[in-house]
């Protein structure tokens, strides 16, 4: 690799918000993966749903201020289909018995080898289907709330059985929306990458989705132009501004978009959808996520000048005019010096600190 080549890799080719469904590989953990990627494009990058380093399938990498994301796309539910090594022969019938026993609600705690505290949790396990089952190998997929390990799932498996079990491979199929038919791989993200520095980056445009993307099923909101900027910066969104709603709730996250369809930010309703007409004055969504940079459209409000009118005209703040006192109240001013006798020295003593 010569040199040039080293200093071409390093110019960022991304730098937008965004999300890449990649299919990761076993054997480097997900951090390591995400970190990868961020080298790739030369962005700011997370990554959601930790997979074990042994697990492949999908991982989502965010892009940019995408990763403010991540509360939401960890709560997504998952799919895995994964393959169970029986310790001992067990009927057929007593497998297919025990996808209806572990399909609901089920407690769990995290295994000993786990990234968060080993507390007793409820997880749902909202289906459980076997696929195929030769010997002691159970291959079967199921769709289950986030957080749910199937490690943990496969041993208790195997007791109810009265065999034993344990987890010999996984693969992640689905993360919320996002599924395998979406993956791509780190060669061709490295591919785009390298594609978009030689001045073509329609693949990577391809690849990289919306931040919309990881949120369908949220209400929305859309607003004015004028009121993007505000949005921001930070501002809460007033009725004024708003053009559209989709009925929510008071305390419900919505998606606030642009009149483009453009992915302004992630809010929290301060008043249900009920409450107010597009147009009305109050408050009514508070950001919690901006995803639009700030003077991406033009500014549509005013500085308040009604304070300091001179500041406005001389460029500083007005200095205040000391009143002056009467010509027979004013001391007159003496030659006499503060200690001791005309033309004698202070005493030493009187420069002392004093502490009362």
């Amino acid at each position: 690799m010569t040199a040039s080549h080293v200093n071409q890799e390093a110019v960022p080719v991304w730098n937008r918000a965004g999300i890449i469904v990649l299919d990761k590989p076993r054997g480097p953990s997900s951090h390591e993966v995400a970190a990868w990627v961020g080298k790739m494009l030369g962005c700011q990058v997370g990554h959601a749903g930790t997979l074990d380093p042994q697990v492949s399938g999908v991982l989502l990498i965010m892009l940019g201020n995408a990763v403010r994301l991540a509360p939401l796309v960890l709560q997504h539910d998952k799919e895995y289909v994964c393959l169970m090594r029986l310790h001992r022969d067990v009927d057929r019938q007593r497998i297919l018995k025990l996808a209806e026993e572990f399909t609901g609600r089920l407690y769990q705690r995290p295994p000993r080898k786990s990234a968060v505290k080993r507390a007793l949790r409820i997880r749902e396990i909202h289906r459980l289907e076997i696929l195929a089952a030769e010997g002691r190998l159970v291959l079967f997929r199921v769709q289950c709330d986030a957080g749910t390990y199937i490690r943990s799932l496969c041993h208790h498996m195997g007791l109810a059985a009265g065999a034993g079990a344990h987890m010999q491979e996984l693969r992640r199929t689905r993360s919320g929306a996002f599924g395998e038919e979406g993956m791509h791989t780190l060669h061709e993200v490295q591919d785009a990458a390298v594609a978009a520095r030689d001045g073509d980056p329609s693949a990577l445009q391809d690849m990289i989705l919306s931040v919309d993307a990881a949120v369908p099923d949220l209400p929305v909101v859309v607003i004015r132009d004028t009121a993007i900027d505000a949005v921001c910066r930070g501002a809460q969104l007033a009725g004024v501004g708003v053009i559209s709603t989709t009925p929510f709730k008071e305390g419900d996250t919505v998606a606030v978009l642009s009149q483009k369809k453009e992915f302004v930010c992630l809010g929290r309703a301060l008043v249900p959808s009920a409450a107010f007409r597009p147009g009305d004055t109050g408050l009514v969504v508070s950001p919690i996520a901006v995803f639009l940079q700030p003077g991406t459209y033009p500014r549509g409000w005013t500085k308040s000048d009604k304070i300091f009118a001179e500041k406005r005209k001389t460029g500083h703040k007005p200095e205040k005019k000391r009143a002056q006192k009467p010509a027979g109240q004013q001391k007159e001013k003496t030659d006499r010096k503060p200690y001791g006798k005309p033309g004698s020295r202070p005493d030493p003593r009187s420069r002392q600190k004093r502490y009362h």
